[in-house]
């Protein structure tokens, strides 16, 4: 099998369905940006030693093809043929955002990126989460999505924020405090 096809040469691609859309459809800035997400997650993983939260992170990898696919999916009739997003995933992000956390000193500032690269892949990858999530909600206003995969790439971000200090916490690298000038 080729790898390549040809087909999107002149601007277009096919959703899930066959339908065929200008490249720079909003559906496909959305599945796009949700990919992207997922190779800075592999940066991610590949850059931590915590088994625990390499673990997580390629849960999170999984249910982003899921996400991925229900975005590419613009027919009723091909969703349910789609693996099922559960209200169980945003519960596995809440539960390790809430056991990373146990661990964390309170937060008393704004955190600037960085300190050592595996904490700046998370802020990398946080901000392209955030992306995510902006294109996704813009589709939803005019297309319908599944009120899960919002919430999901919301809590998202949340997670890979309190992940970037909980990776320097194990570090032990200080956290870059944002002073404004006065």
């Amino acid at each position: 099998m080729k790898i390549y096809t040809k087909t999107g040469d002149k601007g277009t691609t096919s959703l899930l369905g066959g339908t065929r859309v200008s490249k720079s459809d909003l559906r496909i800035d959305s599945y796009g940006a949700v990919d992207e997400l997922n190779a800075h997650l592999g940066l991610v993983r590949d850059s931590i030693s915590d088994e625990r939260g390499s673990v997580v992170l390629l849960q999170i990898q999984h249910v982003l093809f899921v996400i991925g696919s229900h975005l590419a999916c613009e027919k009723e009739a091909f969703l349910s043929k789609l693996p099922i997003l559960e209200e169980q995933e945003i519960t596995v992000l809440e539960k390790s955002i809430d056991q990373m956390n146990e661990s964390l000193p309170a937060m008393t500032h704004f955190i600037l990126p960085g300190g050592h690269l595996a904490i700046s892949y998370c802020h990398v990858a946080r901000t392209v989460c955030r992306r995510s999530e902006r294109n996704i909600v813009a589709l939803s206003e005019t297309a319908e999505i599944n009120p899960l995969i919002v919430t999901y790439i919301n809590r998202l971000a949340d997670y890979l924020f309190v992940l970037s200090r909980y990776i320097g916490y194990q570090l032990d690298i200080a956290e870059i405090q944002w002073k404004p000038k006065k």
